[in-house]
């Protein structure tokens, strides 16, 4: 179902691609619109137990495209160079497809507090109070990952 990558020798390990998943700051989420176009959202995420999870107000574009079509693709750029005198970039990227999904309970407590670990570690018991009043007005999608393939241009 998933196209095999066209310049294998770039492409790198499950274990490669998992790092560079766990140390960029954001990705891009792509979903279809119910008209038919496609819809990319820059977002901030959480790689966890082997999936993607990500934070959202309770209504929204991406949240109705989600409920339409629960198919949608999900990238991230990590370090990159541009390398003008080879008329190339280094650089290195991971692609994922997979399946969103809302949810709820102590899994949707639980990618909060990870969610508020990785970008907001110094203020842990402040965060924590900021999601138990907001968490009802807070919707967590998870990406169930089908497909992943990192990739890596070194210098």
């Amino acid at each position: 179902m998933f196209k095999n990558m066209r310049r294998k020798e770039r492409q790198s390990t499950e274990e490669c691609a998992v790092a560079i998943l766990e140390k960029c700051e954001y990705g891009v989420l792509a979903t279809v619109s119910q008209d038919g176009y496609s819809y990319g959202v820059p977002l901030s995420y959480i790689y966890k137990d082997a999936s993607i999870y990500f934070h959202s107000a309770a209504v929204g574009h991406k949240l109705d495209n989600i409920a339409a079509n629960h198919n949608v693709s999900f990238c991230v750029v990590g370090e990159k160079q541009s390398l003008p005198e080879k008329f190339t970039t280094s650089y290195e990227s991971v692609v994922i497809f997979g399946q969103a999904s809302q949810v709820t309970g102590e899994e949707k407590k639980a990618a909060l507090l990870a969610i508020l670990a990785k970008y907001s570690p110094a203020y842990m018991e402040k965060g924590k109070a900021y999601i138990e009043n907001s968490e009802d007005k807070t919707t967590v999608i998870k990406i169930t990952i089908e497909h992943m393939t990192g990739k890596v241009r070194p210098q």
